[in-house]
């Protein structure tokens, strides 16, 4: 009876410590959930592009129309020539373009005006050379310290604010254990 009542008691505690979260993440897990946490949720940097009828003027203009020529080039855009004003051997030519988005560049335009678009010039992924570094706080946090590379797409030329000091960012997020979901980024 007593060798009964010590297999159940014994069934138990194994029973329930079998049925306790994992409280512990290591580095590799770390750097999983904040891979999937950046597929939901992806890092990016944005500009305000202008689109519609433009007129370009002078050679400053005419390097802004490079750009949208080279989204054209790209499939991002369309250009249609409205109006040509060429002045014989001055530097008072004026060109107005139709410019207008094409469905190839939606994944890269966040909101739409009827003149402007936020698009995003710079997207942020995990690093693969540098490791995930991590910290357990206690049993139920951690902080994960990660680089993230920088990825420009076809829209950064149009970036104003293009200082570019580095071709990274480090970016630290708090990590919180959930007990259905287990490790998560917490916001």
């Amino acid at each position: 009876m007593k060798k009964h009542i010590l297999y159940i008691l014994s069934f138990l505690i194994i029973g329930f410590a079998g049925c306790k979260a994992k409280t512990t993440i290591n580095q590799d897990e770390a750097g999983e959930v904040i891979t999937d946490y950046l597929k939901a949720n992806p890092e990016y940097k944005t500009t305000r592009f202008n689109f519609g009828e433009i007129k370009f003027n002078n050679t400053n203009d005419m390097f802004e129309l490079g750009k949208y020529k080279s989204l054209a080039t790209k499939g991002l855009v369309t250009l249609s020539l409205k109006e040509a004003k060429k002045k014989f051997l001055s530097k008072d030519s004026s060109f107005v373009y139709q410019i207008t988005l094409t469905d190839k560049a939606s994944p890269l335009v966040l909101k739409q005006d009827n003149d402007r678009a936020t698009v995003k010039t710079v997207t942020y992924v995990l690093s693969d050379e540098k490791p995930v570094d991590f910290e357990q706080v206690n049993s139920s946090t951690a902080k994960v310290t990660v680089s993230l590379k920088m990825v420009t797409t076809d829209f950064e030329p149009f970036d104003k604010d293009a200082s570019k000091n580095s071709n990274f960012i480090t970016k630290t997020y708090k990590l919180k254990l959930d007990k259905e979901e287990g490790w998560k980024v917490q916001k």
